[in-house]
């Protein structure tokens, strides 16, 4: 069965202090936090799977049952017996900025990719979809067979690959490693969904303009460039054609504001809306996720 988006990457305990009752566990990371927020916004059909490796302690296999209670297909999670899944704690202020606190050098995550055994087991999709911190967190040779896998995929056609940037500077070896890695993924995939600000940081463009325009040279399937509260920018589409992109009403944790939008976005692309109803999409889920504590609010 092909799947319609696969995602690929870490999935970490996330540890929250709750007013009323201490600290609460739930379960987040970047791109599991996207694939989620895809099911959701997709329905019932929706066939989404995760790609990653967790460890047979309590916490992993709490977390692959809270992935199947979300409707994720777990069946490419391999356990790992002598590592644990990574933990994280997020405190968060006034204005809902974020700071957290990782345990995660040594998670089973780690270990993905680690033979080529994986790579060739993966399933079919019509979209595999990781970002920067996939990539951060491999093993180099893990990461270069993870490319050398997506190239192949893409020049066979055999399915469209989205990727975030998402970069994070502790997670990386250094800044040059880090720019080859993700121009390398920018030049094989066809769906883009990064931050202004974070390509900015990485490749140092002169402001959000001149990253519309980088990226506006390249041949996209789709692409959306997030920049915060002031909406998403297509070069797809011309300035007049963007909707206008509504403020959020509330802004109490800005967790996960990304990931959801890739998640909208990426619903609406598989359904086969236009760039503009895709934009919108992104923008209105991660409005209501902004609203609320923690990276994953609750159904409804």
């Amino acid at each position: 069965m092909t799947l319609h988006l696969l995602a690929i990457g870490e999935v970490m305990a996330e540890i929250r202090r709750d007013p009323a009752a201490g600290f609460r566990v739930g379960f987040a990371g970047d791109t599991f936090n996207t694939a989620v927020y895809c099911a959701r916004e997709f329905g019932p059909s929706a066939r989404i799977g995760y790609c990653t490796r967790v460890g047979r302690d309590p916490l992993s296999r709490a977390f692959l049952g809270a992935a199947k209670d979300e409707g994720i297909d777990v069946s490419r999670i391999g356990l790992d017996g002598e590592r644990n899944i990574g933990i994280y704690a997020v405190s968060t202020d006034d204005a809902g900025e974020r700071s957290f606190h990782y345990w995660r050098g040594d998670s089973a995550a780690r270990r993905l990719f680690a033979s080529g055994e994986t790579l060739a087991s993966l399933p079919t999709a019509r979209v595999v979809y990781l970002s920067g911190i996939t990539l951060a967190i491999l093993h180099p040779s893990a990461r270069g067979r993870l490319i050398a896998h997506l190239r192949d995929l893409r020049e066979r056609m055999a399915c469209h690959v989205a990727f975030d940037s998402n970069y994070r500077p502790r997670l990386w070896e250094d800044a040059a490693v880090a720019r080859r890695s993700v121009g390398e993924m920018w030049r094989i995939a066809d769906i883009a969904l990064p931050s202004a600000d974070d390509e900015i940081a990485l490749f140092g463009d002169a402001d959000e303009e001149a990253v519309i325009a980088r990226f506006a040279a390249a041949d996209w399937r789709a692409c959306a460039i997030k920049r915060g509260a002031l909406g998403p920018v297509s070069p797809l589409l011309a300035r007049d054609e963007h909707p206008e992109f509504a403020p959020a009403a509330d802004v109490v944790d800005t967790t996960a504001a990304g990931d959801s939008f890739n998640g909208g976005y990426l619903a609406a692309l598989l359904r086969g809306e236009d760039e503009r109803r895709c934009l919108l999409a992104g923008h209105e889920i991660a409005s209501r996720v902004v609203g609320a504590p923690g990276a994953l609010i609750a159904r409804g």
